[in-house]
C-alpha cells in the first residue's frame, strides 16, 4: 500500500481531505488546553510546526464546526473532544518571509503581516467594514492591535502565531544592536507583544498558542510580555511535533511491505538520518524530524526499491553565514571550541537554559543551548553537573557541521579540502 506522503504541506484541512498520511497529534489538544491558556512550544525549522498549528486552528475555530466529523473523526480528539471544541473566533498569524535587509524594511513587512491578518479576521467573521476602517487608520503595529481589540469586545478569542521569532533571528545574527532596538523597551516588536498581554488581562484574549525555534526573542521582551509560558522543554510535551519511533514505523511499514524489505534495517536506516531529537531527559525517547523522514518516504526510489541517492533535504539549510555571525555573540573563542569539542569528539557538555541575556553575550552554557533550540545538536543524557549534548543525526552531522570544520580551519589558518560528496556540502553549493 503506498502512502499519500505530506512532504511539504502545512495546511491540516489539506493533508486530511485529500487523503495524505496524518501521524496523529490531537491527543495532546487536553494536555494542552490544561497546561494553561498562553503557550509557547519551540523546535527546529522544519520539524512540522506549521502544520501543528494549523490542525490546532481548524480544531478551535467556530466556522469549521460542520466539519468536525470529516476532519477529525477518525482522530483520537474526534473521540473524546475536549469543551472548547470549535468554539473561538481564531485570528492566524505567522512572521516568516520578512525581509531583513534594512530596519524600514522590517517595520514596513511586520506591520503588513499585522495588517493583513486583522482585516482577514474581520471580514472572515463578518464585522462591520467599519472595524476595518479603525484598524486600517491606526499606524503603528500596536495601535493596530489595540483598535482591533475594541472592535472584537466581548467575543472568545484564540490568537495563534506561527514562527513568531523567524525575522527576529535573522537580524540577530547581523546585528545585536539592531535586534534590541527594535525587540527591546521602546522597540515595535515589544510595543505589539505589550498589547498582547494587556489583552489577557483584561479578558480581551482567551488563548495563545505560540511556535518558534529559540526563545531568544521573547527573552528580550522582558516584562512586555511575561504571560506565555514555554512548555518547549516539559516532558510531556517531547512528542507533540516531531514523530516517535512508532509513529515512524507506521510510515515506514508499507515501504518495507511493498518493497520486501526489512523494517528493522528501514528504520535503522532513517534513524541514523533523521533521528536524535530529544528535548527532556525524562521523556521515553528520541523523535524523528517530521520533514526529513517525510522527504525520506517521499523521494524513495520505489520503482527500483532503492534509497533516494540524495539522502537530506535540502530545503532544511539555514544561512550558513547567519549561523556563523551567531557564534559571534559573547566569546567568539568560546563559541569555536565548542564547535571544536562537537567535531572531534561528538558531545559536550552544558546546563540547558530557558533564557538568555543578550546584555552580557552568550556563554558556553547559552551557545550550546542556542543550538540545541536549533536542532544543530540535541540532548543525549545527563550528568551530576549538566546535560550532554551531541550532534542528533547524519543530515545535521553533514549539512553544518561539515562546514562548520571549515570555518574552524579557517579560523586557524589553515587550509583544507571541502569533503564533496553527493549527500553532503556540493549539494547546497557549499564545495569550492
Amino acid at each position: 500500500m503506498k502512502l499519500k506522503i505530506p512532504y511539504g504541506l502545512s495546511n491540516f484541512r489539506k493533508v486530511i481531505s485529500e487523503g495524505y498520511t496524518y501521524v496523529d497529534k490531537t491527543a495532546y489538544i487536553p494536555a494542552l488546553e490544561e497546561q494553561g491558556n498562553y503557550l509557547l512550544l519551540l523546535r527546529p525549522r522544519r520539524f512540522g510546526k506549521s502544520l501543528f498549528i494549523s490542525m490546532l486552528e481548524y480544531y478551535y475555530d467556530q466556522r469549521y464546526a460542520a466539519e468536525f466529523p470529516a476532519l477529525f473523526g477518525q482522530l483520537a480528539i474526534g473521540q473524546q473532544p475536549t469543551a472548547l471544541q470549535n468554539s473561538y473566533q481564531v485570528l492566524f498569524m505567522e512572521f516568516s518571509g520578512i525581509a531583513t535587509t534594512s530596519a524600514e524594511d522590517i517595520y514596513r513587512a511586520f506591520t503588513t503581516k499585522i495588517q493583513l491578518a486583522l482585516e482577514r479576521f474581520l471580514e472572515d467573521y463578518a464585522y462591520p467594514r467599519t472595524a476595518i476602517q479603525q484598524v486600517q487608520q491606526c499606524e503603528l503595529p500596536h495601535e493596530k492591535m489595540e483598535a482591533f481589540f475594541t472592535q472584537v469586545r466581548g467575543n472568545k478569542l484564540l490568537l495563534l502565531i506561527d514562527e513568531y521569532d523567524h525575522f527576529a533571528n535573522s537580524i540577530l545574527a547581523d546585528n545585536l544592536t539592531h535586534f534590541q532596538s527594535i525587540v527591546g523597551k521602546g522597540g515595535f516588536v515589544r510595543s505589539f507583544y505589550e498589547t498582547l498581554k494587556a489583552a489577557t488581562q483584561r479578558g480581551a484574549l482567551d488563548r495563545l498558542f505560540i511556535t518558534g525555534v529559540t526563545p531568544v526573542m521573547l527573552d528580550s521582551l522582558t516584562s512586555g510580555f511575561n504571560v506565555v509560558e514555554n512548555v518547549s522543554l516539559h516532558a510531556d510535551f517531547n512528542a507533540a511535533i516531531g514523530f516517535t519511533h512508532q509513529e515512524a514505523a507506521s510510515l515506514l511499514q508499507p515501504l518495507a511491505d511493498d518493497c520486501g524489505l526489512s523494517l528493522e534495517s528501514l528504520q535503522q536506516t532513517a534513524s541514523d538520518w533523521y533521528d536524535g531529537y530529544w528535548f527532556n531527559s525524562q521523556a521515553n525517547e528520541t523523535l524523528f524530524n517530521a520533514d526529513m523522514l517525510l522527504y525520506f518516504l517521499k523521494n524513495f526510489d520505489r520503482q527500483r526499491c532503492r534509497y533516494s541517492k540524495q539522502m537530506l533535504d535540502e530545503n532544511i539549510a539555514s544561512d550558513y553565514g547567519k549561523i556563523m555571525a551567531l557564534f559571534h555573540i559573547g566569546n567568539r573563542e568560546a563559541s569555536y571550541q565548542v564547535l571544536d569539542e562537537l567535531i572531534q569528539h561528538g558531545q559536550v557538555e552544558a546546563q540547558q537554559q530557558r533564557k538568555f541575556d543578550l546584555e552580557k553575550g552568550l556563554d558556553r552554557d547559552d551557545f550550546i543551548s542556542l543550538l540545541a533550540y536549533m536542532g544543530f545538536v540535541s540532548l543525549q543524557g545527563e550528568t551530576l553537573t549538566g546535560q550532554i549534548f551531541g550532534i542528533p543525526n547524519q543530515v545535521i552531522r553533514e549539512l553544518y557541521f561539515q562546514y562548520f570544520k571549515v570555518e574552524l580551519a579557517l579560523q586557524a589558518g589553515l587550509t583544507i579540502t571541502r569533503n564533496c560528496q553527493a549527500t553532503s556540502l556540493a549539494s547546497v553549493g557549499g564545495c569550492q
